[in-house]
Protein backbone atom coordinates (compact mmCIF):
# COMPACT_ATOMS: atom_id res chain seq x y z
CA UNK A 1 0.00 0.00 0.00
CA UNK A 2 1.21 3.56 -0.86
CA UNK A 3 1.80 5.96 2.09
CA UNK A 4 -0.35 9.05 1.24
CA UNK A 5 2.52 11.41 1.06
CA UNK A 6 3.68 8.95 -1.82
CA UNK A 7 -0.13 8.57 -3.63
CA UNK A 8 0.09 12.69 -3.15
CA UNK A 9 3.14 13.15 -4.82
CA UNK A 10 2.33 10.26 -7.94
CA UNK A 11 -1.30 12.10 -8.27
CA UNK A 12 0.65 15.51 -8.97
CA UNK A 13 2.62 13.64 -11.20
CA UNK A 14 0.01 12.22 -13.31
CA UNK A 15 -1.17 15.83 -13.68
CA UNK A 16 2.50 16.63 -14.42
CA UNK A 17 2.42 14.07 -16.96
CA UNK A 18 -0.72 15.30 -18.36
CA UNK A 19 0.45 18.58 -18.59
CA UNK A 20 3.49 17.41 -20.50
CA UNK A 21 1.19 15.83 -23.50
CA UNK A 22 -1.08 19.15 -23.36
CA UNK A 23 2.05 21.15 -23.67
CA UNK A 24 3.41 19.11 -26.83
CA UNK A 25 0.42 18.54 -27.99
CA UNK A 26 0.07 22.87 -28.24
CA UNK A 27 3.74 22.96 -29.88
CA UNK A 28 2.53 20.12 -32.52
CA UNK A 29 -0.03 22.72 -33.38
CA UNK A 30 2.18 25.41 -33.42
CA UNK A 31 4.44 23.44 -36.03
CA UNK A 32 1.65 22.92 -38.36
CA UNK A 33 0.68 26.43 -38.42
CA UNK A 34 4.78 27.14 -39.50
CA UNK A 35 3.97 24.62 -42.28
CA UNK A 36 6.60 22.16 -40.29
CA UNK A 37 4.46 18.95 -40.64
CA UNK A 38 7.31 16.80 -39.70
CA UNK A 39 8.30 18.50 -36.40
CA UNK A 40 4.76 18.76 -35.63
CA UNK A 41 4.20 14.90 -36.06
CA UNK A 42 7.28 14.31 -33.68
CA UNK A 43 5.30 16.40 -30.84
CA UNK A 44 2.40 14.60 -31.47
CA UNK A 45 4.15 11.58 -31.26
CA UNK A 46 5.95 13.16 -28.07
CA UNK A 47 2.02 13.81 -26.30
CA UNK A 48 1.09 10.45 -27.04
CA UNK A 49 4.46 9.48 -24.98
CA UNK A 50 3.88 11.94 -22.28
CA UNK A 51 0.16 10.09 -22.19
CA UNK A 52 1.40 7.08 -21.54
CA UNK A 53 3.85 8.19 -18.66
CA UNK A 54 0.59 9.21 -16.96
CA UNK A 55 -0.92 6.32 -17.54
CA UNK A 56 1.83 4.17 -15.98
CA UNK A 57 1.24 6.47 -12.63
CA UNK A 58 -2.11 6.33 -12.75
CA UNK A 59 -2.07 2.21 -13.00
CA UNK A 60 0.52 1.85 -10.58
CA UNK A 61 -1.54 4.21 -8.02
CA UNK A 62 -4.40 1.77 -8.55
CA UNK A 63 -2.40 -1.26 -8.54
CA UNK A 64 -0.52 -0.28 -4.96
CA UNK A 65 -4.23 -0.08 -3.61
CA UNK A 66 -4.35 4.42 -3.67
CA UNK A 67 -6.90 6.77 -5.31
CA UNK A 68 -5.92 8.60 -7.91
CA UNK A 69 -7.52 11.76 -8.02
CA UNK A 70 -7.33 13.89 -10.79
CA UNK A 71 -6.92 17.88 -10.68
CA UNK A 72 -7.09 20.64 -13.65
CA UNK A 73 -4.51 20.35 -16.14
CA UNK A 74 -2.79 23.70 -17.07
CA UNK A 75 -3.20 25.59 -20.11
CA UNK A 76 0.39 25.44 -21.93
CA UNK A 77 1.43 28.37 -24.02
CA UNK A 78 0.61 28.47 -27.60
CA UNK A 79 3.33 30.68 -29.64
CA UNK A 80 6.77 30.65 -29.73
CA UNK A 81 9.52 33.06 -31.69
CA UNK A 82 10.91 29.63 -33.44
CA UNK A 83 11.37 26.42 -34.21
CA UNK A 84 14.49 26.40 -31.63
CA UNK A 85 12.85 28.43 -28.96
CA UNK A 86 10.09 25.38 -29.04
CA UNK A 87 12.79 22.53 -28.90
CA UNK A 88 14.86 25.01 -25.99
CA UNK A 89 11.10 25.24 -24.11
CA UNK A 90 10.80 21.48 -24.46
CA UNK A 91 14.61 20.52 -23.47
CA UNK A 92 13.97 23.32 -20.02
CA UNK A 93 10.69 21.53 -19.73
CA UNK A 94 12.06 17.79 -19.80
CA UNK A 95 14.78 18.79 -17.32
CA UNK A 96 11.52 19.90 -14.92
CA UNK A 97 10.31 16.62 -15.49
CA UNK A 98 14.12 14.80 -14.73
CA UNK A 99 14.04 16.93 -11.40
CA UNK A 100 10.25 15.70 -10.45
CA UNK A 101 10.95 12.40 -11.10
CA UNK A 102 14.67 12.31 -8.68
CA UNK A 103 12.16 13.75 -6.29
CA UNK A 104 9.56 10.93 -6.44
CA UNK A 105 12.80 8.63 -6.14
CA UNK A 106 14.24 10.37 -3.15
CA UNK A 107 10.50 10.16 -1.74
CA UNK A 108 10.23 7.01 -2.41
CA UNK A 109 13.40 6.35 -0.40
CA UNK A 110 12.66 8.03 2.38
CA UNK A 111 9.54 6.06 2.71
CA UNK A 112 11.13 2.67 2.28
CA UNK A 113 9.19 1.60 -0.38
CA UNK A 114 11.24 -0.66 -2.23
CA UNK A 115 8.58 -1.15 -4.68
CA UNK A 116 7.97 2.24 -5.38
CA UNK A 117 11.68 2.97 -5.71
CA UNK A 118 12.01 0.55 -8.53
CA UNK A 119 8.95 0.97 -10.48
CA UNK A 120 10.54 5.29 -10.05
CA UNK A 121 14.09 3.22 -12.00
CA UNK A 122 11.80 2.96 -15.69
CA UNK A 123 11.09 6.33 -15.29
CA UNK A 124 14.66 7.56 -14.06
CA UNK A 125 16.39 6.40 -17.53
CA UNK A 126 13.34 7.44 -19.76
CA UNK A 127 14.04 10.86 -18.73
CA UNK A 128 17.98 10.17 -19.85
CA UNK A 129 16.94 9.58 -23.45
CA UNK A 130 14.02 12.31 -23.36
CA UNK A 131 16.76 14.56 -22.90
CA UNK A 132 19.09 13.39 -25.31
CA UNK A 133 16.23 13.33 -28.34
CA UNK A 134 15.62 16.99 -27.30
CA UNK A 135 19.40 17.92 -27.14
CA UNK A 136 19.94 16.48 -30.50
CA UNK A 137 17.13 17.97 -32.06
CA UNK A 138 18.19 20.84 -30.62
CA UNK A 139 21.61 21.20 -31.52
CA UNK A 140 21.02 20.05 -35.06
CA UNK A 141 19.22 23.19 -35.28
CA UNK A 142 22.02 25.51 -33.48
CA UNK A 143 23.91 23.95 -36.45
CA UNK A 144 21.96 25.08 -39.00
CA UNK A 145 20.27 27.91 -37.91
CA UNK A 146 16.72 28.84 -38.74
CA UNK A 147 17.75 28.20 -42.69
CA UNK A 148 14.68 27.64 -44.73
CA UNK A 149 16.26 24.22 -46.42
CA UNK A 150 17.58 22.93 -43.50
CA UNK A 151 14.52 23.10 -41.43
CA UNK A 152 12.91 21.23 -44.60
CA UNK A 153 15.66 18.44 -44.47
CA UNK A 154 15.26 18.42 -40.61
CA UNK A 155 11.02 18.31 -40.78
CA UNK A 156 11.09 15.06 -43.46
CA UNK A 157 13.50 13.61 -40.27
CA UNK A 158 11.22 14.41 -37.73
CA UNK A 159 8.28 12.89 -39.27
CA UNK A 160 9.57 9.83 -39.33
CA UNK A 161 9.23 9.51 -35.91
CA UNK A 162 6.16 7.15 -34.61
CA UNK A 163 5.01 6.31 -31.14
CA UNK A 164 5.20 2.88 -30.04
CA UNK A 165 4.45 2.25 -26.72
CA UNK A 166 7.19 0.19 -24.73
CA UNK A 167 6.72 -3.36 -24.08
CA UNK A 168 5.98 -3.50 -19.84
CA UNK A 169 6.76 -6.40 -17.84
CA UNK A 170 4.11 -8.56 -16.75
Amino acid sequence: MLSKKLEKAFNDQVNAEMYSSYLYLSMAAFFQNQNLPGFAGWMKAQAQEELFHAMKFYDYIMERGGQVVLAPIAGPPTEWESPRAVMEATLEHEQKVTGLINNLVNLAMEEKDHASTIFLQWFVSEQVEEEDSVGDVLNKIKLMGDSGSGLFMLDRDMGQRVFTPPQTEA
